[in-house]
């Protein structure tokens, strides 16, 4: 009896974290660039002191999904996105190294170019520094150019390049903090032939039907569990009314 409702009662505990993995993917649905997380659950023996006779379940993410989302057209030019495989390379709080599909770029009060979620692009020798300047434009190949304040429209002049990367996705991974970085922890080389794509945004690759359908059919299993457990209350109860008896 109590095998059964120890895989009841964690059956249901691990729903309830998958419904949480689907409805995290459901509130990024409108997030520039969000890359969904994938669950699925597995069945783990119990190891002690005893034969591992009993077993749980665990709800784990095996992956996160790096297909790339739609892109939307926003006429910015500071808005720029990945155009088919690739990332740009941010730099996290801790100094080390983060990758993005997509980027709505400004320049702060201290001349750093940086991403949406705050983060500095990195370039060619670390985060990219923009002097003072009428306009910015950004290439294909990931060039930040600039007109300085008083030169004329024609005169551009390059600053740094966006720092393009395309390492192997199995090498890839997202961290407890959201962002994507690799596994190993070492910076992805840059690579020349990602290419970018100034005036768009890329959407989130969450799919709301496939979502929604998978939180159905998670409520309907946490039901089940819930079953379960009140099965095995219901027998322990009539078990203990029979030994009165006897």
């Amino acid at each position: 009896m109590d095998k059964y409702l120890y895989v009841a009662m964690t059956g249901a505990s691990q729903n309830a974290l998958a419904q949480k993995a689907h409805a995290n993917n459901l509130a990024n649905i409108s997030t520039n660039g969000f890359q969904r997380d994938l669950e699925q659950a597995r069945s783990i023996p119990v190891f002690g002191d005893s034969f591992p006779a009993r077993a749980f379940a665990l709800t784990e993410r095996p992956a996160t999904d790096f297909s790339p989302g739609a892109m939307i057209e926003t006429g910015r030019d500071l808005d720029v996105a990945v155009g088919g495989d690739g990332w740009m390379a941010v730099q996290t709080p801790d100094g080390s190294e983060a990758y993005v599909r997509s980027a709505s770029m400004n320049v702060d009060a201290l001349g750093v170019l940086r991403a949406g979620n705050g983060m500095p692009i990195m370039g060619n020798g670390g985060p990219i520094a923009v002097p003072p300047q009428q306009q910015i434009e950004v290439g294909a190949d990931g060039t930040v150019s600039i007109r300085a304040m008083g030169e004329g429209p024609r005169v551009m002049a390059e600053v740094d390049r966006i720092k393009l990367v395309k390492p192997d996705v199995k090498n890839m991974t997202k961290g407890l903090d959201g962002t994507i970085h690799t596994k190993d922890g070492q910076p992805a080389q840059v690579d020349a032939s990602v290419k970018l794509t100034s005036g768009f945004l890329q959407a989130s690759n969450v799919n709301a039907v496939e979502e929604m359908t998978a939180v159905l059919a998670l409520s309907k299993q946490f039901e089940l569990h819930i079953k379960m457990m009140n099965s095995a209350k219901e027998d322990d109860q009539a078990m203990t009314r029979v030994l009165a008896m006897s």
